[in-house]
């Protein structure tokens, strides 16, 4: 069986593949806003774009199908599509990871582990991560409201050096939670 050539074979699944926009014999439109860098926009037919296009040895490509009339551009398309997947690849690789790390303390935890948990929540932040330093209540430690409270501001004073604190201490359900995140580097 010959498949037509927007079908690809991918097992026994057939799965149609179209090009981001409509190019040359693609557009269906009678009239169209013609677009190219060496010309001022006009309106012409169909016929007497895909001319130009061809005249310049270009593609004529459909920029805005939703335009009355439809805008097309006379560019190379192959060019056009890989300046286009490099500016993705530049803004991806310029967009930063910022991950979330949580710390968790009880209403009663002590100093040593108090500190241990500073040390660690000190090491995310210098690798650039966000904290979210929480206190967790079980049963009725819910009356240590407070404990929680100073815990988590003792944890933002130790840290005022390196991190600032996104949010003050609020209380969700049974947790008391506080936002760090590293103080931007001035230069």
């Amino acid at each position: 069986m010959a498949l037509p050539n927007n079908f690809q074979n991918r097992g026994r699944n057939f799965r149609k593949t179209e090009d981001l926009h409509k190019i040359n014999e693609r557009i269906f439109a009678k009239e169209v806003r013609v677009i190219a860098d060496d010309m001022e926009p006009q309106v012409v037919s169909i016929s007497k774009a895909l001319e130009m296009a061809r005249e310049r040895e270009l593609d004529l490509v459909e920029i805005s199908a939703n335009a009355i009339p439809p805008v097309c551009k006379i560019i190379d398309y192959r060019k056009f599509l890989y300046d286009q997947k490099k500016k993705q690849k530049e803004i991806k690789a310029k967009a930063s990871k910022i991950t979330l790390k949580e710390i968790r303390f009880g209403p009663n935890t002590d100093d040593h582990d108090f500190e241990f948990k500073v040390r660690n929540a000190q090491k995310f932040i210098e690798e650039g991560s966000k904290v979210k330093a929480f206190v967790f209540f079980k049963g009725r430690t819910i009356i240590f409201k407070e404990r929680g409270e100073i815990l988590l501001l003792k944890m933002a004073q130790a840290l005022e050096d390196i991190a600032v604190v996104e949010s003050m201490p609020k209380m969700e359900g049974k947790k008391m939670f506080m936002f760090l995140s590293p103080k931007k580097k001035s230069k």
